[in-house]
């Protein structure tokens, strides 16, 4: 696994692909706001910290685009809490 694997966007999906394995967070736009719903890691990818690195590079990305995001998902939100500089991100 490269250290930094690449993030795909589809029009529903952020994905990682790892060792031919997809994580994703699902999401879905509320206007201009990017709601972050539900984070998904694959068991063969379980306890290699593969849903932080999907997650951190999600958060970039966005900060990237000067969006702003709603964490519907609990892992997204639970990281956003331990990683305040991710804190500006989210939006009422």
């Amino acid at each position: 696994m490269s250290d930094k694997p690449k993030l795909l966007i589809t029009p529903t999906r952020f994905e990682m692909e790892v060792d031919g394995h997809v994580a994703f967070i699902l999401y879905r736009m509320q206007g201009d706001v990017i709601e972050l719903v539900h984070t998904e890691v694959p068991p063969e990818l379980a306890g290699r910290g593969i849903g932080t690195k999907l997650v951190r590079a999600v958060l970039d990305d966005i900060r990237a685009r000067g969006a702003k995001l709603h964490p519907l998902c609990p892992f997204v939100h639970a990281y956003i809490a331990r990683h305040s500089e991710y804190a500006d991100l989210v939006t009422d």
